[in-house]
């Protein structure tokens, strides 16, 4: 017998070891009983592939068994976690050995047969250390690593404090996630951040496009990011029969968050038949909305300046001085290509090809090679002064060459005279 309970949330498991099946049924059928997550070992063997450091739950395991026993198995849990609690079960003439393994460091001991009472008494007082254990580790995570909600989602206003709190209120909870809004405003980004603030973000956090999934790779993606999160981009584009495969991994609650990200309008769809109305009202629990920028203005210059940084750099270029004209025209605009083409103009302004306007039309290949040929003459200028011989042979070129594409890009050296 391997069971599920019906809550299955981060630790309410139970790795119930004995050699004896009669008894390790009747045990494994008590927690199921009382609502927990229960995992079935006969052995030392069988049971030590389930522990490790990230295990949210708590081992109980008999003293004497074939080959390796039980103060093996509380040995090697402690090897991988000395905070793991492992409760020791005894027959009548074990009882000075047990003693002598709370010594050794396990939780507590049970004499067989004990009153159910008893025993969940004893198992749910573990698992609430563990809970406390693994909640202090995540806080100390964030500490060490700054909260994922701030660094990842920049902004002052009051909109994005809510959003940047919804997130955290979400990843809290073990609910699976709709993430929402228009095109460009960092859905796959926000799933990060809700990966990065859950109990599970040491686990895998797994990216892929919902168009591209079937109902095989759907159960591979969730076995692979078992304890973790599955992000599937714009879930709106799941065919039907892997929408139906998606309802049937939701049911299992030994399984990754599910975090959906989509740009369309999912009720609208579900009302049309075309996206199953029973996969819309299981992700519709816990819903996070991304604003579009023109409803939150005011972060424009926080997130532009925070871009240019980031293209700075990455192209090791000088961070340009944003002057109040050029943030006037990004406040005057409405980005419908919402944080992407914010992005893309701040990286444009970086290297010098715009003054912080947005661009509707994607550039063509040569088009695109020649803003970053005068990107690379403006900096190599940049690095030297404006002295252009010393640019050319800094670039490697013929002096002749390098006056050539000056002139071509429109670049005149003695604007980057000091």
């Amino acid at each position: 017998m391997s069971g599920l309970g019906r809550r299955g949330t981060a630790v309410e498991r139970v790795l119930m070891v004995d050699d004896d099946l009669s008894v390790r049924e009747a045990l494994g059928q008590t927690l199921e009983l009382a609502d927990l997550v229960v995992t079935l070992a006969g052995s030392y063997i069988e049971a030590k592939d389930h522990i490790s450091r990230d295990f949210a739950g708590v081992v109980v395991t008999d003293i004497r068994m074939p080959g390796k026993d039980g103060f093996q198995l509380l040995e090697y849990a402690h090897e991988i976690d000395p905070e793991l609690p492992v409760i020791l079960l005894t027959g009548e003439g074990d009882i000075p050995m047990a003693v002598k393994g709370i010594s050794s460091g396990a939780f507590d001991f049970l004499e067989k047969p004990c009153a159910p009472s008893e025993f969940l008494a004893v198992v749910e007082k573990a698992i609430r250390t563990r809970a406390l254990v693994l909640e202090n580790r995540r806080l100390k995570r964030q500490v060490a690593q700054g909260d994922a909600a701030a660094r990842l989602l920049r902004g002052t206003s009051q909109i994005s404090r809510k959003m940047r709190e919804e997130a955290r209120a979400v990843s809290r909870s073990a609910a699976d996630v709709l993430v929402t809004g228009e095109p460009g405003v960092g859905t796959a980004k926000m799933a990060e951040v809700v990966h990065l603030l859950s109990a599970g973000s040491q686990a895998p956090f797994l990216k892929f496009s919902a168009a591209s999934q079937t109902a095989e790779s759907l159960a591979a993606a969730f076995l692979e990011a078992k304890d973790g999160s599955v992000f599937l981009d714009e879930v709106a584009g799941l065919s039907s029969v892997a929408q139906f495969a998606l309802l049937d991994l939701l049911e299992h609650h030994d399984r990754p968050r599910l975090i959906a990200g989509t740009y369309a309008d999912l009720r609208k769809l579900a009302g049309d038949g075309t996206f199953s109305p029973d996969l819309f009202y299981r992700l519709e629990a816990a819903v996070i909305r991304i604003p579009p920028l023109r409803e939150r203005r005011e972060d424009i210059p926080v997130l532009f300046r925070h871009y240019v940084d980031i293209a700075c750099e990455q192209a090791g270029l000088p961070s340009p001085n944003v002057t109040p004209d050029v943030m006037a025209r990004l406040l005057a605009q409405d980005w419908p290509g919402n944080a992407r083409s914010l992005m893309n103009a701040a990286m444009r302004f970086a290297m010098g090809l715009s003054e912080g306007e947005a661009q509707e039309d994607e550039l063509g290949l040569a088009e695109q090679l020649a803003q970053v040929e005068r990107s690379l003459l403006i900096a190599a200028l940049q690095r030297h002064d404006g002295n252009a011989t010393e640019a050319a042979k800094g670039l490697k070129l013929p002096r002749k060459t390098f006056y050539d594409k000056l002139a071509r890009h429109g670049v005149r050296a003695e604007l980057y005279r000091g």
